[in-house]
């Protein structure tokens, strides 16, 4: 744990800057806490306290600087994902022999045997046979967005179906199965949500929903999913891990982590995305002209709204940063969002700048443990927002979206906003009309 002298005192550590807090981030990423911290204690500790039924824990260093954040993701051997995870919140201990077993919560070498593995199935030809599906799909929804009515919620209307439905594609998840997906996915992602009460024990305490017993239904499917792909293989990850040489317990972590990750990194960054585009009309304007590249614009639409607002690692030994000592055992918390606006890295970091470059902000983290599936989210963003500028002529927001309540993901629960229709498009005069301007 870190020693009394490291722990800033009343002044230095700002009470205005909790950043661990789930419920602050409902009402948006707290850029002004995480200036603070850049500012005066880059490395800054975090008191963990009770919160939305969840007990206290040992506290933690939020790591805010983009030097910084790079640092600690880049040195697996100082700060390891494997010894307590990679979530803030520690697992009860009985679990974490278990979730240690998924690639994510590896260091270096196991961890990259795993990837090698998995990496197979995700080769860029294979992913690049999805494009006129994920094409095809974000042309559905917008159209069927158009036709609901000027007015409509793009994450209910576009945005939850068009990742969800592009993940069970690459999976190769039957149709009839896709709603499971989406339950299991909301159920690890939202559990900081009072929107989404979490499963109690017998002694009214939250239970984890990264425990065994939480995950047992996916588990069995992800083995009868393989096994029928064993037996009917086809052009699809799924298919590629079940012939692998995964482990049974191996190959159900990474049903898990593709799942929940594979499905929530675009969920958040598609509807957050958009909220940009529609928060800068001008902005907007230069892309949807073809001033601006698509793929310079995904970028700098991630490095705003990073899907993953945070992740743990655990000091392997004494160690410092930022000048601050930190303790073997200490939990090491960055903040992706945080880096993606620091100031030493990025100009006029709190400005949205579609042709931004160099953009080298952390989405999709760094070091050995960066995203498996980024090539596959790119994709899967520039073709919806190609197909928006086809499609849309405005977007306006209508109501302030609502946020995921949690201080992991990103996401949000609604983006209300009123469409029109760009002219010359199928929808054009009928949206028009609709939108009365």
């Amino acid at each position: 744990m870190a020693s009394d002298s490291d722990v800033p005192d009343a002044f230095d550590a700002f009470d205005a800057s909790d950043v661990f807090d789930p419920r602050i981030y409902a009402d948006g990423v707290p850029h002004d806490a995480y200036r603070a911290l850049r500012e005066r204690w880059p490395v800054a500790w975090q008191e963990e306290h009770e919160v939305l039924g969840w007990p206290t824990g040992t506290g933690f260093w939020a790591v805010t600087r983009h030097a910084d954040v790079v640092r600690v993701l880049r040195e697996p051997d100082a700060y390891s994902s494997y010894l307590g995870a990679t979530q803030i919140r520690d697992p009860d201990p009985a679990d974490l022999p278990f979730i240690r077993r998924m690639m994510l919560n590896q260091d270096p070498p196991h961890h990259g045997r795993l990837r090698r593995l998995v990496s197979r199935a995700f080769t860029p030809g294979r992913i690049e046979r999805f494009t006129e599906t994920a094409r095809a799909r974000a042309r559905e929804l917008l159209a069927g967005a158009l036709d609901a009515g000027p007015e409509t919620d793009l994450v209910r209307a576009v945005t939850d179906d068009y990742a969800l439905l592009n993940l069970t594609d690459l999976l190769g998840v039957p149709a009839s199965d896709r709603g499971l997906l989406l339950a299991w996915t909301e159920r690890v992602i939202a559990y900081q949500d009072p929107d989404e009460p979490p499963v109690l024990d017998d002694l009214g305490r939250p239970v984890n929903p990264r425990s065994p017993a939480m995950l047992a239904e996916m588990f069995a499917y992800a083995q009868q999913l393989a096994a029928y792909k064993r037996r009917n293989p086809g052009d699809d990850v799924m298919s590629v891990l079940a012939g692998s040489e995964l482990r049974p317990v191996e190959l159900e972590m990474f049903f898990f982590l593709l799942t929940v990750a594979g499905n929530d990194t675009v969920r958040s960054a598609a509807p957050g995305g958009l909220l940009a585009l529609a928060r800068h009309p001008d902005e907007r304007r230069r892309l949807w002209s073809g001033e601006v590249a698509l793929d310079r614009a995904v970028e700098e639409l991630l490095r705003v709204h990073p899907p993953v607002l945070s992740f743990r690692r655990t000091a392997t030994r004494d160690t410092e940063l930022a000048g601050r000592r930190i303790a073997a055992g200490d939990k090491v918390v960055v903040f992706h969002a945080s880096a993606n606006h620091d100031e030493r890295v990025f100009a006029d970091p709190h400005r949205l700048d579609l042709a931004r470059h160099p953009n080298p902000h952390v989405s999709f983290g760094e070091g050995p443990h960066v995203c498996l599936g980024a090539h596959f989210a790119r994709l899967q963003l520039r073709v919806l927002h190609e197909e928006a500028r086809h499609t849309l002529g405005d977007l306006e927001l209508t109501a302030p979206p609502r946020r995921l309540v949690s201080n992991f993901v990103n996401g949000l629960k609604s983006l209300p906003v009123r469409l029109r229709a760009r002219s010359g498009s199928p929808h054009g005069d009928r949206g028009i009309s609709g939108a009365g301007g």
